[in-house]
């Protein structure tokens, strides 16, 4: 068994707000794991814009103070006894749940899994959360064959890059909007066949003339406020209109009845209500991981930051200055 110190490095928050309310603390306990849980030496964190909201307080946090981070890869330093799945003292994981801005983490066995023998561990933690995220999307919130049309919001976004690589895996005809002929050229180079940018062109006349006046049977947007309309615009007929993000803010409350004009579907997914159960984790993490074994998925990082940097990594990730996964490294 490795040695666990008493005391670790980590990020804590005792109050919604800006990026002030980040503290950097070398003193914080190391958690102990309880039944059901291993406890993780993180080696890199992933940063995640769902971590700005519940800093924000667009999402309430479940408790104060909170350690924010939903995704870490490291080594398992000490289980808790219980089912822990066969994972052993040693193993190196990746893992998903709460608490990942720390040197240590006492994460539930049921969401942490080996990662293959031939893959980076960082390259684990920049896949897991958004992989997973874009992967089931596109099986179980709408369902995208080969040929559908299908349109992606901020598509050289964290995210976004993922939808325009797994879209291009399956065959769909993707269109996708960036702000940059920079953001533009990365998404083409993800899969994007079809690329708008949004600060010169039009993109529901683009969106139209590409379709032929159809629209798209899917649209993933997962920027929110500024883009749900133009969005439904851009929807087909029996189109899935699946908002998964806030990143420009909460869509405002909508009446129904907007649905019908277009017999519409309209989805809020989060990834953790399709990976509910170990088997659908480790179904989804498994293809994942194959996708990527197989060189179907470039798996980019925009930037590994010190631990003590967290914040300079939220305000570069609001600001949309990043293309590809934020890490932190815990021994920094």
């Amino acid at each position: 068994m490795a040695s666990v110190p008493d005391k670790m490095k980590g990020v804590i928050m005792e109050k919604a707000g800006g990026t002030e309310v980040l503290q950097y603390k070398t003193d914080l306990p190391v958690p102990t794991p309880k039944e059901g849980q291993v406890l993780v030496k993180n080696d890199f964190i992933g940063v995640n814009f769902i971590d700005t909201y519940f800093r924000s307080g667009l999402y309430p946090a479940p408790s104060l103070p909170l350690i924010l981070g939903r995704e870490a890869c490291g080594s398992i330093v000490k289980t808790g006894g219980g089912d822990t799945y066969g994972l052993q003292d040693g193993d190196k994981v990746v893992w998903m749940a709460e608490g990942a801005y720390a040197e240590y983490t006492a994460a539930p066995a049921a969401k942490t899994i080996k990662v293959p023998k031939d893959m980076d561990a960082k390259i684990g933690a920049a896949a897991l959360l958004q992989g997973l995220t874009a992967l089931t999307l596109i099986r179980e919130a709408h369902h995208v064959n080969k040929g559908d049309w299908v349109l992606v919001h901020a598509a050289a976004g964290g995210t976004g890059l993922w939808l325009c690589q797994l879209l291009k895996a399956v065959g769909a005809n993707i269109i996708g909007t960036a702000s940059t002929q920079e953001k533009v050229d990365l998404a083409t180079k993800a899969g994007a066949a079809h690329m708008i940018n949004y600060s010169k062109d039009d993109v529901k006349a683009k969106v139209m003339e590409l379709t032929k006046d159809q629209g798209c049977i899917a649209v993933f947007d997962g920027v929110g406020k500024s883009t749900f309309d133009l969005s439904m615009d851009c929807l087909a007929r029996k189109g899935s209109m699946i908002s998964f993000g806030n990143a420009s803010g909460a869509v405002p409350p909508l009446t129904i009845a907007r649905l019908s004009a277009k017999n519409a579907r309209l989805m809020r997914p989060t990834l953790f209500g399709y990976i509910a159960t170990r088997e659908e984790f480790e179904k989804y993490t498994n293809e994942l991981f194959e996708f990527i074994q197989k060189d179907k998925l470039d798996v980019r990082i925009h930037k590994t930051y010190p631990l003590s940097e967290v914040a300079t990594a939220h305000e570069d990730l609001e600001g949309r200055r990043t293309t590809g996964k934020l890490l932190l490294d815990p021994s920094k």
